[in-house]
């Protein structure tokens, strides 16, 4: 026999066998169990859609009081020590977003400040309580961000309260709805500057005074500050305000060796919707527009604000964080 025919038999009785093992596949496959899915966080597959409840609270709200409450990660966050050993001041840390933020930075070791205003006292007792949990020191710090003075004295506490200060996060704002320009007054055009851009300004400008190299400050902007809704203006404005500010500042502060980070979340469940920030007929269908079909809760940004301030990353400066559900955020 051939070589040439010895080789196509052996070709021929090959092909056979892998034939009947395709032909098998089918059978077996039914005995085998699938590949287990993607791996996904269970707190997100369950996190609330609309229609919520039609619900309003007064200005600047408390999420203890929100239907659903929001998850701020009090029981999800797991830490890994990334900010072991830092000083980290938050405003608006009673609820939202910084009280996301301040849960996070906690359980990666930090020491933690907060600001609220008085009414948000019972928030903020649920905060102190968690950080102190994680053995980290917590310090309570109430008052109104729209006074100059305050700002000044709030970075001096807090500085002399937790030792130094590393981290800066500018996180308060104020928003109200109003269904056009006219309907704006100066008192609630005043009150949103003053809290949403004259705050972080001033809070910043204190603390770079204080703060060494490695410091970093983070500002909270939002997806508003390149796509603003009609129905709030002037917070869309205050928003691009504090990106403008943040990208110019990281330039100016690199030789320093302090670097500046912004967030931009889209719609998230905090009290700033259910205060006034949303009509009731918009909040009863916020977040829907989103390609997530939801709104974010602020468990799911905190990981954003500890990448914002994490040292490991430390050519990350004038960089934008966005959050938004799949819509894009500002450039």
């Amino acid at each position: 026999m051939s070589e040439i025919d010895t080789s196509r038999r052996t070709f021929v009785a090959t092909a056979g066998i892998a034939a009947a093992a395709a032909g098998a596949l089918p059978a077996m496959a039914q005995d085998t169990p699938p590949p287990p899915q993607a791996p996904t966080t269970p707190q997100a597959a369950a996190y609330p859609k609309p229609p919520f409840a039609n619900q309003r609270q007064p200005w600047p709200g408390l999420a203890s009081r929100m239907n659903p409450r929001p998850d701020h990660g009090e029981t999800s966050y797991k830490g890994s020590g990334k900010l072991t050993g830092k000083r980290a001041l938050i405003t608006g840390g009673d609820s939202g977003i910084g009280r996301a933020a301040a849960i996070a930075y906690a359980r990666e070791g930090a020491d933690v400040a907060i600001n609220y205003l008085p009414a948000e006292e019972p928030d903020a007792k649920e905060v102190v309580a968690l950080i102190r949990a994680e053995g980290r020191k917590a310090v309570a710090i109430p008052g109104d961000l729209r006074d100059e003075g305050f700002c000044n004295r709030l970075i001096a506490d807090a500085a002399r309260q937790l030792g130094g200060l590393d981290i800066l996060v500018n996180n308060a704002a104020r928003q109200q709805t109003r269904p056009d320009i006219a309907s704006i007054s100066s008192e609630d055009f005043d009150a949103t500057m003053k809290t949403n851009v004259y705050a972080p300004f001033w809070l910043t400008k204190a603390a770079v005074a204080r703060m060494a190299a490695g410091g970093v400050i983070v500002f909270t902007s939002s997806e508003q500050a390149g796509d603003p809704s009609p129905d709030i203006l002037e917070y869309a404005m205050s928003r691009a305000a504090v990106l403008n500010l943040g990208k110019g500042l990281a330039k100016q502060l690199a030789p320093k060796g302090i670097r500046v980070n912004i967030v931009t979340p889209g719609p998230f469940w905090t009290p700033l919707q259910v205060s006034g920030g949303a009509t009731p007929e918009k909040l009863q269908q916020f977040g829907k527009s989103s390609p997530l079909g939801r709104p974010g809760q602020p468990a799911e940004i905190a990981p954003l604000y500890v990448a914002a301030v994490d040292p490991q990353a430390s050519f990350s400066t004038g960089q934008i964080f966005g959050a938004t559900g799949g819509g894009g955020q500002p450039g």
